[in-house]
């Protein structure tokens, strides 16, 4: 197996919305964003699979050391060898990766967030520098469509944050910030126990108007220059709205329930994107009436 169809075995595999906007991309940016996707998998595999903390650590700590052999051309690993000739081309950098991996550690040490600033800083580290190094890869010419892509890649992670809050709670984290719970009358004993309370839609709500802010200000900063080649960006960002959209619609069962679009779904999504250039979807977003966040 080359590093190539490692990394195109691990995206496929996990059956996320991203790889169905990899499939629409010239050969080069396709195996370049299926190799930092695979990336992304390996290291948040570590922390969700790992029972132990301080063996989970010793890994993030490897692939620390990995991606600095990778940027002095010694790269060792199927996805870091994978990784290696699209460096120069859409100049990824090594502070890229280690945010990533920083983004990880923050899992190991706090299962809390006390408000949004601190739970942003994670959104940005999980998410937020996935969507410049993705950015990059699609290319731009606009100054302002980096920050379009960190703000797409927050709005990205809240929709998953609000669509694992029960899986989540499973493994003992709540993401959702300790004062909106405070704020709604929501016990983390709630969140825990799954108890759907009408506080706690009222709290899902509040989240979700969250979101839609944020999907809100990225597209916003995206300049028309630059639509067309950000289509897969903004396939990811209509299949996540619609998903934000169908749990809203469900009454937020997320406690209990992970809901999902099927892969037929999501495939008509992209389509309808990459045909319509995205015109539709950035008008409709652009037109919410939520908060600025």
């Amino acid at each position: 197996m080359t590093p190539d169809q490692y990394c195109q075995e691990k995206a496929a595999r996990s059956g996320s919305s991203f790889y169905y906007a990899f499939l629409f991309l010239p050969a080069e940016q396709r195996r370049a964003i299926t190799a930092v996707y695979a990336f992304c998998r390996e290291v948040d595999d570590v922390v969700d699979e790992c029972t132990d903390p301080s063996v989970a650590r010793i890994k993030l700590a490897w692939w620390s050391k990995e991606i600095h052999k990778l940027f002095e051309g010694q790269a060792e690993h199927p996805v870091t060898r994978a990784l290696q000739p699209h460096l120069a081309p859409f100049g990824l950098r090594e502070a890229q990766f280690q945010a990533v991996i920083d983004g990880m550690e923050m899992d190991l040490d706090q299962t809390r967030y006390m408000d949004w600033p601190g739970l942003r800083k994670y959104c940005w580290h999980a998410a937020g520098v996935v969507g410049q190094l993705s950015a990059q890869i699609f290319t731009y010419q606009n100054g302002d469509t980096p920050a379009y892509a960190e703000k797409l890649g927050l709005a990205l992670q809240m929709t998953n944050i609000i669509r694992d809050v029960g899986d989540d709670a499973r493994r003992g984290r709540i993401y959702l910030p300790i004062d909106d719970l405070q704020k709604h009358n929501v016990k983390a004993a709630d969140i825990l126990n799954s108890r759907e309370t009408d506080d706690f839609r009222a709290l899902m709500a509040f989240q979700t108007a969250r979101a839609r802010g944020l999907y809100k200000e990225a597209m916003a900063l995206l300049h028309e220059q630059d639509r067309r080649a950000q289509r897969p960006g903004l396939m990811m960002a209509a299949i996540y709205y619609t998903l934000l959209c169908e749990i809203e619609k469900d009454g937020w069962p997320v406690l209990t329930s992970r809901i999902s679009l099927t892969p037929l779904r999501k495939l008509v999504i992209a389509w309808k994107i990459w045909v319509g250039g995205g015109k539709g979807f950035i008008r409709k977003i652009r037109a919410l009436d939520v908060p600025a966040n």
